[in-house]
């Protein structure tokens, strides 16, 4: 089965149900038919094919929807692109990923006076799209993902987070990343609910978005939580289930928002490679701090220290590097693993500090720094000792004295995992998505 029959159930069988809210206006999933059918009839004539590559520069629109939509139908490989990227970020992508054409706003409206659906030969492992991944350690690559990778992620977060067509989903996450394409656009799809689109999340009107749209269904990441808690307790009173991911959500964000909120925030864990890999539960213990079992389907082991996974949602490899065909993925990730099954991250395995001998989690220090009054961002590296091969330097930005930061560090860590230094910055460089980029700070 290919991601296009899964498409129908909402597409042809709700065809007269409104399924989109984007700038004012609302389309049913007949009129997203017809629309993604127009986009490739013209891509087609175009002259696209099965296995061509489309690179999209847009922000979020009903364009891209279209256009993502069109590939499928096509079997053509959608190739999204960060909208913060600039010219030389563009060009590693395209270098790499030759595609046929780049759509950017200026090709746009695409469109053709034929609105039937052209048909390909599609099946599970077709490729859909290859989504490169943030780059935070060194250039992007470019992970393939397969119409069998899309359905089982979507499935699996339908069935475990009991999504249906009675949801009302508002969707602010950029969808040029894997969280909002891959969980967002699929999780709407194969579900047949309603959904919101917005350009972005706005701070400045996020509550009035809330309580207009009413929702019942939120994607965020931690940015956008701690955002949240500026906000009025009534956004969260149509609210059924408010997830996180794409970075981790520090515990005190956790237990502010479910005082405020009454609602539990349920953190997740993926990454572009393997999609969804854990979850805390719908039913059951949120817990603080740590990311919950592993999805039905993905195997799970931790190897000196690192998180590996094996499962249908890992990609088929790196586009023009290395395929993986069913062998163990290593995810880069520290962590740990208790006897229920539960996973905790530490940290990236490329962040690990060894000074002196002894390991240094960069994520313990953080969140220490975190629970601090007047520290708003936190990030620790290690940075070369002649002594002690590495030592810890925080990061941090908001108004604390870095005298008071030390003093608390010295009375709550051990001595080994003292910070050297306490910077502060006026933020700390992220990726659209919220992740820290570290090696900026190295450098």
């Amino acid at each position: 089965m290919n991601l296009l029959q899964l498409f129908d159930l909402s597409l042809i069988a709700r065809r007269d149900a409104v399924g989109l809210e984007w700038n004012g206006k609302s389309y049913t999933f007949g009129e997203i038919e017809e629309r993604s059918n127009r986009t490739a009839n013209a891509l087609e004539a175009r002259g696209f094919r099965k296995g061509d590559r489309l690179c999209v520069h847009l922000s979020n629109r009903i364009e891209l929807i279209d256009l993502f939509l069109a590939c499928v139908k096509l079997g053509v490989i959608f190739v999204p692109i960060n909208i913060l990227y600039r010219q030389r970020e563009i060009a590693h992508i395209t270098g790499d990923a030759e595609p046929r054409e780049m759509i950017t706003e200026a090709e746009l409206p695409l469109t053709s006076d034929r609105r039937e659906r052209p048909l390909e030969s599609l099946d599970g492992d077709t490729p859909a799209a290859i989504i490169y991944t943030s780059g935070t350690t060194g250039p992007s690559k470019g992970a393939v993902l397969t119409h069998n990778n899309f359905a089982v992620n979507a499935i699996n977060l339908l069935a475990c987070w009991q999504i249906s067509r009675d949801d009302r989903f508002l969707l602010a996450l950029p969808l040029f990343h894997i969280h909002a394409l891959g969980n967002g656009l699929h999780c709407w799809l194969l579900s047949g609910c309603r959904m919101r689109l917005l350009e972005r999340f706005d701070h400045r009107t996020a509550a009035d978005e809330f309580l207009d749209f009413q929702p019942t269904l939120f994607f965020g990441v931690p940015t956008i939580y701690v955002r949240l808690l500026d906000a009025p307790p009534e956004i969260a009173q149509t609210m059924r289930l408010f997830v996180s991911g794409s970075a981790p959500l520090p515990p005190h964000v956790f237990d502010e928002f479910r005082r405020r909120f009454g609602q539990t925030i349920l953190e997740r864990y993926g990454m572009t490679e393997a999609f969804m890999i854990a979850s805390n539960p719908y039913a059951g213990e949120r817990r603080a701090g740590t990311v919950g079992f592993a999805m039905p389907g993905m195997s799970v082991r931790i190897i000196d220290g690192e998180l590996q996974v094996r499962g249908p949602t890992v990609c088929a490899g790196y586009w023009g590097r290395e395929s993986f065909d069913g062998a163990w993925f290593a995810t880069g990730d520290l962590a740990s693993m208790d006897e229920e099954g539960r996973i905790t991250l530490l940290g990236r395995k490329s962040e690990l500090i060894i000074s002196g001998g002894f390991n240094i989690y960069p994520r313990e220090i953080e969140e220490l720094l975190l629970e601090q009054k007047g520290v708003r961002e936190a990030a620790v590296v290690g940075v070369a000792d002649p002594i002690r091969g590495e030592v810890p330097v925080a990061y941090f930005a908001g108004d604390a004295a870095p005298e008071d930061l030390d003093r608390v560090c010295r009375d709550q860590l051990a001595s080994f995992k003292m910070p050297r230094r306490f910077v502060r910055l006026e933020s700390i460089p992220r990726t659209a998505l919220g992740k820290v980029q570290k090696h900026l700070l190295k450098s």
